[in-house]
């Protein structure tokens, strides 16, 4: 079915009544992430909490326009891009819900587009983000009472200007493609070696499974993965907040890791300290672990 741009407003409004309050996160299995890539538009909800679906915000008809022009150009095998430079092709990034179908958590103008140029299929990539019960689980098996933490989008992945370490091998570098910072994986093993839990965020939609399974090549533990920070949620929660509460109960003291700094906190004492990093990507690695070793002669 095609719809009209009023057609398509009713039926969006009739998706966001019946999603909100109703629709609930659940995990899919590794069979269903690894194997299905193209799910049926029908299938895929919108997040009623996400800006396009908030009134007087989204969504953008003159985005959606774009990308319904270049749906139905690429179905007639012409492959142009849109106005943001995004190909049709990519995945909309969707998460398993009851009680049926998927909520889109990325690409909800392409999805709306789709629906408006008739298309029956997307490409689509599954994930299950980080949820309390996965919090609770990973503090289950936590050893240590002290953590260290890190942003894997700022800190831990290269980027354009860094020096990154050696890609995996083949053909582990074709589903990992992320490169790793120039000593991250000697600074891991520092921690390890040190009782640190390391806890790793990210405001990307991935499986934390995914995150832990990458680090495992380079023989490192992740004892936590918080996943999908940018997640919309319903208006009032704070679901960074709760699962950083439970996280913060468990352990004594957090080191922090920045790119120009190292912030340590200690929650019996309510000490806080920072220790600046010159920014050198030749001594980063190094200078955060003499501050560690500087942080724990003062526990001493």
């Amino acid at each position: 079915m095609r719809y009209k741009r009023s057609e398509f407003k009713a039926f969006l409004k009739d998706e966001i009544t019946k999603t909100k309050g109703r629709y609930y996160p659940v995990k899919a299995g590794l069979l269903r992430r690894l194997l299905v890539r193209k799910v049926a538009c029908r299938k895929m909800h919108p997040n009623p909490y996400d800006e396009f679906c908030q009134p007087g915000i989204g969504p953008n008809y003159e985005i959606i326009a774009d990308y319904e022009e270049d749906y139905r150009n690429f179905k007639n095998n012409v492959p142009i891009f849109s106005y943001h430079q995004k190909s049709v092709t990519v995945p909309i990034v969707i998460e398993k819900a009851r009680p049926d179908g998927y909520v889109i958590l990325n690409g909800h103008h392409r999805w709306a587009a789709a629906l408006c140029a008739g298309k029956r299929k997307l490409n689509a990539r599954i994930v299950n983000l980080t949820s309390e019960n996965d919090i609770k689980r990973m503090l289950d098996k936590a050893a240590s009472d002290r953590r260290v933490s890190l942003d894997l989008d700022e800190v831990v992945f290269a980027q354009d200007s860094d020096s990154a370490e050696r890609a995996l091998p083949f053909p582990f570098r074709r589903f990992y493609k992320e490169r790793l910072r120039a000593g991250v994986p000697a600074l891991f093993h520092f921690f390890s070696r040190q009782g640190y839990d390391i806890w790793a965020y990210t405001s990307k939609y991935c499986s934390p499974d995914y995150i832990q399974s990458y680090f495992r090549h380079y023989r490192v533990r992740i004892a936590g993965v918080v996943t999908g920070m940018g997640r919309k949620a319903p208006a009032g929660s704070d679901t960074a907040g709760s699962l950083e509460k439970l996280i913060g109960a468990k352990y004594l003291c957090t080191l922090h890791i920045d790119r120009d700094a190292v912030l340590f906190t200690d929650k019996e004492t309510k000490d806080f300290r920072e220790y600046p990093l010159s920014g050198s990507a030749g001594t980063w690695t190094q200078e955060i672990m003499d501050v560690t070793g500087e942080i724990r002669q003062h526990e001493r």
